[in-house]
């Protein structure tokens, strides 16, 4: 017994108790990071999304970039334009089928 009628001090409780506040104290540490992580993660995915679709748009560019430096190709684009050489007579013709 302990003089003056208290209580006994449980230092196995109090332990206890110390070592669960430590480990609920770390445990908050590691919340804020892992789910900063994993909006990084998410974001970092979507980004290779738009990164691919990029790099596929690019592509395709250089491909035209490439196919408008032929001759022809540039004819056949100006004239689906509607352009003449000049000297060119150009003529309309309408009635055809497939014409709207």
């Amino acid at each position: 017994m302990v003089a003056g009628g208290g209580r006994a001090i449980r230092w196995d409780r109090v332990g206890r108790v110390a070592l669960l506040m430590v480990l609920v104290g770390v445990v908050a540490l590691y919340v804020g990071p892992s789910i900063t992580f994993f909006h990084t993660y998410r974001e970092a995915k979507a980004r290779r999304g738009e990164v691919s679709a990029l790099q596929a748009e690019n592509k395709r560019l250089r491909t035209r970039h490439t196919a408008l430096k032929n001759p022809r190709t540039l004819e056949r684009e100006a004239r689906r334009l509607g352009l003449v050489k000049p000297g060119e007579r150009p003529f309309i013709v309408k009635g055809l089928p497939g014409d709207r």
